[in-house]
């Protein structure tokens, strides 16, 4: 089975690869292509890969190559994590967002709008060449926003596409250990959009255990969302959020934050990865040492500004081990050998929410199978969570319409409908300063 991984030269592969190498049994990948537009990124994330395999027994054979045509045929699934823009767009995004005093997140608020303007073009041009390429195909996308992107691809490749996100799965796992569950035997009542979503309800032998932690204070403030967001908060809500939501509950000290740190996110990570593959280079490099000393240092730093907020500390040693590249291989595995599972999902709404149109991408429980993901019928979200995910969805589409009439006009009005964007003229600053700083947004007009 061949699986064509683009955004191949990308830091996070060898996540993904690593857990191929574990993979066994009939149906498993044999073959796994990286493609990139930057030859010398693939070069190194190639060698980390042998690395990997070295003493693996037939290891997934592994290719690399610049032609995304080439490496599209034949696929059965295609891996999306791609990034354009790079890392230096993802700062730019923060650079700009912050000088107007509003979160340049990249999935959040105007960081998010931006990289998803200049991402949607590419994404709709790839399903494209996958509906025409390689037919038969599944699309499984990590690439941000997304939620925006999977619904963008959507509409060429309709349920064939699916996205996924670690954010959910590490919430549900670490309620039901704070429980003392088992994470793989506890049912996930979770639903919303992507890095939008809440916990409702963790059943275990169907019985809900939410209410127990919820009523537990020293239980409740013990894990990652309950010192980012505070035990009281939680139990005003009634149930636990996803953490990108920090950023909408806690918008003005988060905004600080970012403004004081020394640099952004992105700006970090730049730097970091720029050293990454420049170590990788080097001769006599030991490729895969160099990617584990650079992941372990990428995880302890994962929203430090936000939990330095909320005094939260140090994430714990447990959610330091990703996480995306499990729901990846459980994905193909339950598709490729009709392994029925479980999964929180993005995938077309269906009638799933009823607020919510047909074709909306949401993420919610899916039962997967050998025809795909099927999203589970879920309870009406509070009206609190209701009006937040329609806002949001509302901006979704109009970052949909405007890289597709290639509208400036469009644009603005994307950004001044965020909830996190608090002036239309703010907003036409924003389109003024990301058009002016990114290439890839120079078809707005």
């Amino acid at each position: 089975m061949k699986l064509t991984i683009l955004g191949g030269g990308g830091f996070r592969v060898p996540l993904v690869y690593g857990a191929l190498l574990g993979d066994r049994g009939e149906g498993r990948v044999t073959e796994v292509v990286l493609h990139d537009l930057d030859a010398g990124r693939l070069s190194a994330v190639t060698r980390v890969l042998a690395e990997q395999a070295a003493r693996v027994e037939d290891a997934p054979r592994v290719s690399a190559t610049t032609d995304l045509d080439e490496a599209l045929r034949g696929a059965d699934f295609v891996f999306s994590a791609i990034r354009v823009g790079g890392l230096e767009g993802r700062a730019e995004d923060e650079r700009v967002a912050l000088a107007e005093g509003v979160l340049g997140q990249e999935t959040v608020g105007a960081g998010g709008i931006a990289y998803g303007l200049r991402t949607v073009p590419v994404a709709v041009d790839i399903a494209r060449r996958v509906a025409r390429l390689a037919p038969d195909a599944w699309v499984i996308n990590f690439t941000n926003p997304a939620g925006l992107v999977t619904e963008a691809m959507s509409r060429h490749l309709g349920d064939r596409v699916i996205g996924i996100c670690d954010s959910p799965v590490g919430l549900g796992r670490r309620i039901a250990r704070v429980l003392g569950a088992n994470p793989n035997e506890a049912w996930i009542d979770y639903v919303g959009l992507n890095h939008l979503g809440w916990v409702r309800g963790l059943k275990i032998a169907g019985r809900d255990e939410l209410p127990r932690l919820l009523a537990d204070p020293d239980l409740l403030g013990s894990f990652e969302e309950g010192k980012l967001f505070g035990v009281d908060w939680l139990q005003s809500l009634g149930a636990i959020p996803n953490e990108y939501l920090h950023y909408y509950y806690f918008n003005r000290e988060a905004v600080r934050a970012y403004q004081q740190a020394e640099k952004t996110r992105g700006a970090f990570l730049a730097d970091q990865q720029a050293r990454f593959y420049d170590e990788v280079g080097a001769p006599g490099a030991k490729a895969l040492d160099v990617w584990d000393r650079t992941r372990a240092e990428r995880e302890a730093t994962y929203m430090s500004e936000n939990r330095e907020t909320a005094g939260a500390g140090e994430r714990d040693a447990d959610d330091l081990s990703g996480g995306y590249e499990k729901v990846a291989l459980a994905l193909m595995r339950a598709i490729a050998r009709d392994e029925r599972t479980t999964l929180i999902l993005n995938v077309r709404n269906q009638g799933t929410l009823a607020v919510l149109d047909h074709d909306a991408v949401i993420e919610v429980p899916c039962l997967v199978d050998a025809n795909g993901a099927h999203p589970v019928s879920v309870a009406p979200l509070p009206e609190h969570a209701t009006g937040l995910v329609c806002s949001v969805k509302a901006v979704e589409r109009e970052v949909l319409a405007a890289a597709e009439s290639a509208s400036r006009t469009t644009a603005v009005k994307a950004f001044a409908l965020h909830p996190l964007v608090d002036s239309v003229n703010v907003a036409r600053k924003l389109v003024e300063g990301y058009t002016s700083v990114h290439p890839g947004l120079a078809y707005l007009k």
